[in-house]
């Protein structure tokens, strides 16, 4: 049976948009994929919760929230109103099992295990997911995406080989993704290519959205404006990376070849992120959008558990004082959960004002 695309569906004309206060500043969170690196977005949001908020969960200081792949379980739980330590505390915890490897400090057996996990690579993916599902089901439960009080923007990639983006309902037009588990959207936009078997949703496929949205700041802005009558300058972002390292070309890459190019998805990504960014910049301003990320001291793979660990909740503590000011300002207020058109939250037929 083919499944058909989701882009079957578009509409080919403008949106109606939403009415927004004039007054008001329209706040967007948005967190890269990267990982088990997750827990430095995660560990950042929780020193904010210590510091600043007094421990109200930091998702409620944000009109809307986008987030891919470990970015996008951090977002789908601030949407349901889960604190980021809680975030945190599970990949602390969990992520060992979630990515069982261990590194080999003798540089010969790490060479093996380099070049064995390289063969491996060829022909299967590196990791089972029950780790991963249980954790997601420990923090979500049965939860819905129509029950989250944030509007979220939620990049995947089809497995009919386009994009998608699950949504809240949000907007009158996004009827489709509310009935989704947590889990569901949690799974299908981290099932990173490598890594994990595509996960199989309801009727569909589904990759890590980071293929194509690794950094998902376009996708939220994009999203806002078109759905909402609201002034560009009043749009305000937080940006927040995973610690990517540097893509560095050398002369391996003048002679090509697949072992030259093997990494070519993490400059993908980074490029990805800096034309996003980029574009956030020339849309709403420069001074409207703060990107908060920083390198670790050695480079960090995605699944290297031990390494992040170890690394990123210090680099979260610094990278929070070095933008305190800035944080403080952001977090300041808190803003209103959103009027839901479709699912649990919506208001009864008629009710709405």
């Amino acid at each position: 049976m083919t499944i058909p695309k989701r882009s079957a569906g578009t509409l080919y004309q403008p949106r109606e948009k939403l009415p927004w206060p004039d007054d008001e500043p329209f706040r967007i969170l948005s967190i890269d994929g990267g990982g088990i690196k997750g827990i430095l977005p995660a560990a950042l949001l929780a020193k904010v919760e210590r510091e600043i908020t007094c421990g109200v969960p930091a998702g409620r200081y944000f009109d809307m929230i986008a987030g891919t792949s470990t970015g996008g379980i951090i977002a789908l739980a601030l949407g349901l109103g889960l604190p980021a330590s809680m975030v945190q505390q599970i990949y602390i915890e969990q992520g060992a099992a979630i990515f069982p490897r261990k590194t080999a400090r003798d540089p010969m057996l790490r060479g093996l295990q380099v070049a064995w996990r390289a063969l491996n690579d060829l022909q299967r993916y590196r990791y089972d997911a029950a780790a991963l599902d249980r954790a997601l089901s420990g923090a979500f439960g049965g939860a819905i995406l129509g029950q989250c009080e944030r509007r979220l923007v939620v990049p995947a990639f089809d497995w009919n080989t386009e994009v998608f983006l699950f949504k809240t309902p949000h907007h009158p037009d996004y009827k489709l993704d509310w009935p989704n588990e947590l889990v569901t959207v949690a799974r299908a936009t981290s099932a990173a290519p490598t890594y994990f078997r595509a996960f199989k949703g309801a009727d569909r496929r589904f990759l890590d959205g980071g293929v194509w949205a690794n950094n998902p700041i376009m996708c939220a802005l994009v999203d806002a404006l078109a759905c909402y009558d609201v002034d560009r300058r009043a749009i305000e972002i937080l940006s927040i990376g995973c610690a990517d390292d540097e893509y560095v070309m050398t002369s391996a890459h003048e002679s090509g070849g697949l072992w030259a190019w093997r990494k070519i998805f993490s400059a993908a990504a980074q490029l990805q992120s800096q034309n996003a960014i980029g574009q956030a910049r020339l849309l709403i301003g420069g001074d409207q959008v703060h990107r908060l990320d920083r390198r670790a001291q050695r480079p960090v793979e995605m699944d290297d558990y031990e390494g992040a660990a170890a690394l990123m909740p210090a680099l979260a503590e610094t990278m929070f004082d070095d933008n305190r000011a800035m944080l403080e300002s952001f977090f300041a207020s808190e803003r209103p959960a959103f009027e839901a058109w479709h699912g649990p939250r919506a208001p009864a037929p008629g009710a709405r004002a």
